[in-house]
C-alpha cells in the first residue's frame, strides 16, 4: 500500500501541482500534456510519467516568458511543497530529492483496505 501512495505521489502531473506550478492537479496535468515543463532539461509531455530522487522539473524556456507562468511563480508558493521536493522559484525549477512518505500525501486513504480488495 505505501508503494503505491509512493508511485501517485511520483507522478509528474502530481510533482507539477506540488511545486505549485499549477493551481490543481487538473491544470498541472495540462500543462504537461501541452509540452510547458521539461524533466532534466528534456521536453516531457507524458503526465503518468514517475519521477526518481535527483530528476530536475523546470518550464520549457518558451513557456517562461508567458504571463500566467510567471503570475504562478512570483509572490512564494500557494501551498507548503512536501519534503521530498524542492523549489527554487528564481530559476523557476523544483527537484526530487527522495522518496515520498505515506505521511506527505495530502489525500488520506486506507492504503490497507486498497491491499485487501486487490489481493481478493
Amino acid at each position: 500500500g505505501q508503494y503505491l501512495v509512493q508511485l501517485l505521489e511520483r507522478r509528474l502531473d502530481n510533482v507539477v501541482f506540488r511545486l505549485g506550478f499549477g493551481e490543481s492537479r487538473n491544470q498541472a496535468r495540462q500543462f504537461v500534456t501541452h509540452g510547458h515543463v521539461t524533466v532534466n532539461g528534456r521536453k516531457m509531455d507524458i503526465p503518468s510519467a514517475i519521477l526518481k530522487a535527483g530528476d530536475v522539473i523546470t518550464w520549457k524556456d518558451s513557456a517562461k516568458q508567458k504571463e500566467f507562468v510567471k503570475a504562478r511563480m512570483t509572490g512564494g508558493p500557494r501551498q507548503a511543497v512536501p519534503k521530498w521536493l524542492s523549489l527554487d522559484q528564481a530559476a523557476m525549477e523544483g527537484k526530487v530529492l527522495g522518496l515520498p512518505q505515506p505521511e506527505d500525501s495530502d489525500v488520506k486513504m486506507d492504503t490497507r483496505l486498497i491491499v485487501e480488495f486487490y489481493t481478493r
